[in-house]
Parts: structure tokens; C-alpha cells; sequence
């Protein structure tokens, strides 16, 4: 699992003078660490839009994907062929899943219903920039303050400097203003 990540889109509607407008996000999962980047967010995915990604995610500078050499996605016509072959060219090896097949990128359909179910659909966005700072929030929150079930009901990746002594008090910490909650020692 150590170098394979899984990739997908899920969308969000964003409220507009002009009524909803759809937004398109792209992330990837690392799946043995569970660590979750943003690839992407437009209104319109085009071909262009997904060379320019794949660029990105591949640029030798980023460090994007790591020591990732598989990278599984569905059957989406977004993952088009200058896509897969910018991964191709540079080491990475697109999987492309088999059609109906939610379960064999379980971990990026899992993270999409969480990030709907605790945050996402809690929410009332009202710009892309609204929309990436959720996003942000959630996956700061998703990293460093959330217990993972498939971890052990551990931290991901914590903060060290953020606990306090073993016998401090317990508070209680948010974000996005109270929708996310974590409980830390006080320093």
C-alpha cells in the first residue's frame, strides 16, 4: 500500500447571485498513510485543466506523490489520455478501475463521505475561495485532529507541540466555527 494512491472527484455546490453553481474537486489519498492533497478545484474539468494537474502532481520540485507509482482512479472521461500519459512519462502507472467499482478505491470514497457528511453538507459556500478554505480547515482538522478508526483510533500525523503535560486539563478546541471539534491537554 506504501505506493499506491487513489485519486477521484467529488462535487460541491456553491451558492451565487446566479442561483448553484457546481465546483468540481479532485484529491488524492495516500493509502498506507491516509494523507489527503487537493489536486483541484474548477467549475469546469476540461481536458486542458487535467494536463495541467498532472503536470503539477508530477513536477519533480512538488513532491507531490512521493514514492507513489500506482495511482487508481474510475473510469471518469475527466482522466483523459494527455492525463494518463503525463503520469506515464513520468513513472507513475494510472489504474484505471473496472466500471461500477466503488469499493476498489474504497479509501478516496470513504474520505469523500466524510468530508460531505461532517463539514461539507453542514455548510452554506458562497465562492471557490470559501470553498478552499473549508477545505483546507477539514483536512487540517482530518490530518492532525481526528482519530482514524482504520488506524488504530489514532492520530494521522499529530502535532507534538500542540499537547500539553499528562495531567493538564482537557480542552476543547474548534474550527470553522465550532463545526469541527477536538479535545487537546492544555499547554
Amino acid at each position: 500500500m506504501a505506493v499506491i494512491a487513489g485519486m477521484d472527484f467529488f462535487t460541491v455546490e456553491i451558492l451565487t447571485w446566479r442561483g448553484l453553481i457546481t465546483y468540481y474537486v479532485l484529491f488524492l489519498i495516500q493509502l498506507e498513510t491516509r494523507r489527503v492533497m487537493l489536486a483541484g478545484v474548477t467549475r469546469h474539468p476540461t481536458e486542458e485543466w487535467m494536463e495541467q494537474v498532472g503536470r503539477n502532481l508530477t513536477d519533480s520540485e512538488s513532491d507531490t506523490l512521493g514514492h507513489q507509482r500506482f495511482l487508481l482512479h474510475d473510469r471518469d472521461a475527466k482522466f483523459c489520455s494527455g492525463f494518463r500519459s503525463i503520469l506515464l512519462n513520468s513513472g507513475l502507472q494510472p489504474l484505471t478501475l473496472p466500471a461500477r467499482s466503488p469499493n476498489l478505491n474504497a479509501f478516496a470514497e470513504r474520505w469523500v463521505r466524510s468530508v460531505k457528511q461532517g463539514c461539507l453538507s453542514k455548510l452554506i459556500l458562497f465562492s471557490e475561495a470559501c470553498l478552499k478554505k473549508v477545505l483546507a480547515d477539514y483536512l487540517a482538522h482530518y490530518h492532525a485532529e481526528r482519530n482514524h478508526q482504520g488506524k488504530r483510533n489514532l492520530l494521522l500525523f499529530p502535532v507534538p507541540a500542540d499537547a500539553g503535560p499528562r495531567g493538564s486539563p482537557v480542552v476543547r478546541k474548534q474550527r470553522l466555527g465550532g463545526l469541527l471539534k477536538y479535545y487537546t491537554r492544555a499547554a
